[in-house]
């Protein structure tokens, strides 16, 4: 006969392994979606007049007219008063070399503070402050720059995100702060975006991967090689095969694509991308890779073990929830000027 004991244990093991399933699946379907902008995020200071303006929506109905502002640029920035500068000096170079060549073109600059403690909104904003100065009123509405400051910290993928949702471009593109990708590389993007786009529809992915077997690298640390190589392998499990590089901090919506991916987002982590090019791939919405010239810069952000970690619980969470159907991709409501 089998002992009492052993049915004791058994009964007591399968219930801790219940309750660890149990656990684990509380925690995967219950992660906060997308945190709303507070009140006071929903305004930016006009760096001409100083008042405080509020911001628009990326779902504001244009359908009776063509956006005004060809390209919005959202930049991320965390703690970024060292790097950000230079990195704005290159976009605006390039940016108001366009501008001067084609009387039609105007974009925007967003930079998003993520809730820094070193007054990167600051730096950014008298940056704006300065530039305006030297331009007409009716030249800054072509080339403005904006400064979004969230109250806390929401890392990067919420940074990005609510950049997207007050772009007023008919095309939008995150940067990183830290100028990694040239910025010029935009009009790589900008041709691939244009060739593979479906009734407006379509996202061009930056890509480093045509550069692993170069310096750049090959001279990287072997353990952030291993975790870039068991990232890729993870993703191309989850049916994630087509793009080679998702996580390069350079990629470029339509605005009508924008409009299907970031009202759902819900990840505001590293892993974003990842949620993003899925959302646009079961959406329908055409993705095109594109190599860019990129060169790591010191002062990353990123913890190399625990946050690689993270993302991978996190990419977990996100297919676990679309599998399940707990998160629902909505159909964006346009909004009546």
């Amino acid at each position: 006969m089998i002992a009492t004991s052993t049915i004791l244990f058994g009964v007591l093991g399968l219930a801790l392994l219940g309750v660890t399933i149990l656990s684990i699946l509380l925690w995967a379907t219950n992660p906060p979606k997308a945190r709303l902008r507070t009140k006071n995020e929903e305004f930016y200071t006009h760096a001409t007049t100083d008042k405080r303006e509020p911001f628009p929506s990326l779902l504001d109905d244009s359908s009776t007219s063509k956006p005004s502002i060809s390209i919005s640029v959202i930049v991320p920035a965390y703690n970024e008063t060292a790097r950000l500068p230079a990195m704005l000096d290159e976009a605006h170079e390039y940016l108001d070399q366009r501008a001067a060549k084609d009387a039609a073109f105007a974009y925007e600059i967003i930079v998003v503070d993520d809730g820094s403690k070193d007054g990167t909104s600051k730096v950014a904003l008298d940056i704006a402050r300065n530039r305006a100065k030297t331009t007409k009123p009716a030249e800054w509405a072509r080339k403005e720059l904006r400064v979004l400051t969230l109250e806390k910290n929401r890392k990067k993928g919420g940074a990005v995100t609510q950049g997207m949702l007050v772009s007023r471009g008919e095309k939008l593109i995150f940067v990183d702060a830290d100028g990694a990708t040239k910025f010029s590389d935009i009009e790589k993007l900008e041709k691939d975006l244009d060739r593979v786009a479906k009734k407006g529809e379509g996202v061009a992915v930056g890509s480093r991967a045509h550069m692993v077997n170069t310096e750049a690298v090959v001279k990287r640390s072997f353990v952030r090689n291993f975790l870039m190589y068991g990232f890729h392998t993870i993703l191309y499990i989850l049916g994630i095969s087509s793009i080679k590089d998702t996580q390069c901090g350079f990629k470029m919506v339509t605005r009508n694509a924008g409009r299907k991916i970031f009202p759902n987002m819900h990840t505001e982590g590293w892993i974003f991308d990842v949620e993003m090019l899925l959302l646009a791939m079961w959406a329908g919405v055409p993705i095109a890779e594109t190599p860019v010239t990129w060169h790591e810069v010191p002062g990353t952000k990123m913890s190399l073990i625990s946050d690689s970690v993270v993302m991978l619980l996190d990419l977990f969470r996100i297919r676990l929830n679309y599998i399940l159907g707990i998160w629902k991709i909505a159909t964006p409501r346009m909004k009546s000027n």
